[in-house]
């Protein structure tokens, strides 16, 4: 249904939480034709400024949702690129979608709910309440029925742990004292939203990234706990007294924190302890600050300064 001379057509699922109506800019921005998926309840209030703010955007709307598949087959139908941002937990649900997907037979790239850790890597399988496993099946799925796809792996969100510099339970971070786990000195990796969206948008057409894994490792927002400590601390002008915990006392944390405290520590065991965001090299051609060196992206250091 592509014509060459025009831009892809792109559907975002999921497109009313915050990663899909990042991904709705960034793809209105690049210059596709983009649709919004939108579940029945938002739409029969148009004037809310979630609906609002997606049409003022320019983004064309299309009533459906994952649990209803004429809706997703007729919307899937009109594009030629689809991006899933639904949250984890919803990630089995999925299924109709690549299904719709297959049976449409025009999409030229499926982006799936992934972006976070590399399922595929994490040293943590029995710990992560399934956390992980939905992904894999769902990689599994695209894979048999041969629909091409990119997985993005962005690890960390911003806005994730990182307001209170990975102290859980804490709003903000901290100006007495910190928590570092383990020796404080594997790394982790943080991206904000709005720049996993521009990258993502940036493969959609690429045949670099076709059926691979696109990385986000930028040089910038990648620090262990101690590096994390040592930027803060000269940002307050202030040194902080800092509390190591080891594995061991971080795991006894996790058996004994409820949800979703439980997930969070689970993460920063997989992160800080593990190292599953940084232990294995990446290859530059599927690493989206080298694939698409254009793009400016928020540095954590950058971000640090508006939490001084």
């Amino acid at each position: 249904m592509c014509e060459e001379a025009r831009r892809s057509r792109v559907l975002v699922v999921g497109a009313t939480g915050q990663l899909g109506g990042n991904l709705v800019s960034a793809s209105l921005a690049a210059g596709h034709p983009t649709f919004a998926l939108v579940r029945p309840h938002h739409l029969a209030v148009p004037e809310s400024a979630l609906i609002r703010s997606l049409t003022d955007a320019g983004a064309t709307l299309i009533k459906g949702s994952l649990d209803d598949y004429p809706s997703l087959l007729e919307a899937v139908r009109q594009v030629d690129v689809v991006i899933c941002a639904v949250p984890t937990k919803k990630a089995l649900e999925q299924k109709p979608l690549i299904r719709a997907i297959k049976e449409a037979g025009c999409v030229k790239r499926f982006i799936p709910a992934e972006f976070g850790l590399d399922p595929t890597k994490v040293q943590i399988c029995g710990m992560d309440h399934g956390f992980y496993g939905k992904k894999i099946e769902i990689r599994r799925l695209i894979e048999s029925e041969g629909i091409p796809h990119t997985y993005v792996c962005c690890n960390f969100f911003m806005r994730y742990l990182l307001p209170s510099l990975v102290q859980p339970g804490l709003d903000a971070p901290p100006r007495d004292e910190v928590k570092i786990f383990g020796d404080g000195n594997t790394r982790g990796v943080f991206v904000k939203e709005t720049d996993v969206a521009k990258f993502t948008i940036c493969t959609i057409e690429d045949p670099r990234t076709l059926n691979k894994t696109l990385y986000l490792r930028p040089s910038g927002n990648v620090y262990s706990m101690n590096e994390l400590v040592d930027i803060w601390e000269k940002k307050i002008n202030k040194f902080l007294k800092k509390i190591y915990i080891t594995e061991e006392q971080l795991l006894k944390n996790i058996q004994d924190a409820p949800l979703p405290l439980k997930m969070d520590l689970i993460f920063i065991y997989s992160t800080f302890i593990k190292g599953d965001q940084t232990y294995f090299e990446i290859d530059s051609r599927i690493e989206g600050t080298q694939l698409y060196p254009h793009v400016n992206y928020t540095t954590l250091n950058e971000y640090l300064d508006t939490l001084a």
